[in-house]
């Protein structure tokens, strides 16, 4: 891989606002409990409430989009460079666009709601019935740029 390239990498976490809505949530739990039963129970159940809500989100925000030396990474999945096509940064409206009256039900997704862009890269591996990948990001345009400089390298 060449140095020169820049590298790109991104954590898709939820925003803090989700994060507040859990808290409140794990507190109206918690209260819900307070008010109708033992303290014990009102503990045990404020616990395990924070332990779902709090996990979930975790679990949620914790997909990964990178490009990495062996391919374009996005959550558990990975696209060899020798794979990857035409490369398109899209922004909100083209995002929603793709995901409606343009969507293809063979295409691999990894979408976040709170992200308003994403890229879309076009699959060149006639093996693959997969016609593009759509991945949310932040930073659709230094995505995009990451995986284009990438494939004309490869």
């Amino acid at each position: 891989m060449d140095p020169d390239i820049d590298a790109y990498e991104e954590r898709l976490a939820v925003p803090a606002s989700w994060w507040l809505i859990g808290a409140a949530l794990v507190v109206s739990v918690g209260w819900v409990f307070f008010v109708a039963t033992p303290l014990v129970v009102t503990v045990v159940a404020g616990v395990v409430a924070a332990g779902i809500v709090f996990g979930g989100l975790e679990r949620y925000g914790a997909p990964r989009v990178a490009t990495d030396p062996d391919g374009f990474s996005a959550g558990r999945a990975l696209l060899p460079y020798r794979h990857a096509g035409n490369v398109e940064a899209l922004d909100a409206a083209a995002t929603r666009r793709v995901l409606g009256v343009e969507a293809d039900a063979r295409a691999h997704l990894l979408v976040r709601a709170y992200c308003g862009g994403a890229v879309k890269v076009t699959l060149e591996d006639r093996a693959d019935p997969t016609p593009y990948w759509l991945v949310s990001t932040r930073h659709p345009a230094a995505l995009a740029a990451s995986l284009a400089a990438h494939t004309m390298q490869d």
